[in-house]
């Protein structure tokens, strides 16, 4: 898990540097920008968009921002000063220092669940898992990405683990204000009987029956590997018992259980 965290963050740091554009980024209330007009220094100031999406500029007072890129608010108010005659051609430049209005919630199995600041406008899901922290020690493979976009929310699964081992950066989805991600857990699967670490442990992929007996701890002196069963829940809820064998690939959720030798 710290290796795949560490790999996380090294291919945050590339997706960052590709994906930031903060010309892209669309003001919100709560945004804090510095603007300044080239050649009129005492034009220069630091603003925080108001609950009614505007910011107080001198000369103009207040001017509507919200909903405008960075670069349609450097249009809007250099337009603005040469219409009312304050310059006659006005250069604005908008830088944006905090950002509030585009936040993404990072939830579930992270180290650190809550809400992150869409820095530069664009974000992918591995850089803001990385800025959570990445997966607790409960998370699993796969995040849920949920997004509203027009009006209708979606909901993609995404494997982690196959994203950053086989560099799958196709599979990477860039965010919006108010997208939410979701660490799902790890799958399970429960071991009990002649075993000496009894319990519940985390399903790896393609795990065998036989390496699901090493993580219960191996055999107690009194168990044995003949006569191994499986209780398997279907996708009905039926709940089916299975004669395991040692190299049998075991399922989420399946409950193993290790019998007493006779001998």
């Amino acid at each position: 898990m710290k290796r795949l965290l560490m790999w996380m963050m090294a291919l945050a740091c590339v997706l960052g540097v590709g994906m930031a554009q903060a010309a892209d980024l669309t003001l919100g209330a709560g945004d804090v920008i510095k603007a300044s007009v080239f050649g009129n220094p005492d034009m220069a100031t630091e603003t925080r968009v108001s609950e009614s999406g505007k910011i107080t500029f001198p000369l103009l007072g207040e001017v509507k921002v919200s909903g405008l890129t960075v670069q349609q608010a450097e249009r809007a108010i250099g337009e603005q000063l040469v219409k009312k005659g304050y310059l006659k051609n006005a250069q604005v430049s908008i830088i944006v220092s905090q950002i509030q209005s585009a936040q993404v919630s990072v939830l579930g199995m992270v180290n650190r669940p809550g809400r992150y600041p869409l820095d530069g406008g664009k974000r992918g899901v591995m850089d803001m898992l990385a800025q959570a922290g990445g997966f607790n020690v409960d998370g699993g493979d796969t995040v849920s990405v949920v997004r509203t976009r027009d009006g209708k929310t979606s909901k993609t699964v995404i494997d982690v683990v196959d994203m950053v081992r086989n560099g799958a950066l196709d599979k990477e989805i860039e965010l919006g204000p108010n997208d939410v991600i979701y660490a799902e857990r790890s799958p399970r699967f429960y071991i009990y009987g002649e075993v000496q670490r009894p319990g519940s442990f985390r399903l790896e992929r393609t795990m065998t029956v036989s390496q699901a007996l090493a993580v219960g701890g191996g055999l107690t002196p009194r168990g044995t590997e003949s006569g191994i069963k499986i209780k398997r829940r279907g996708g009905d809820g039926s709940v089916q018992v299975i004669a395991a064998k040692n190299e049998d690939v075991v399922q989420t959720d399946d409950v193993i259980f290790i019998k007493e030798s006779w001998f």
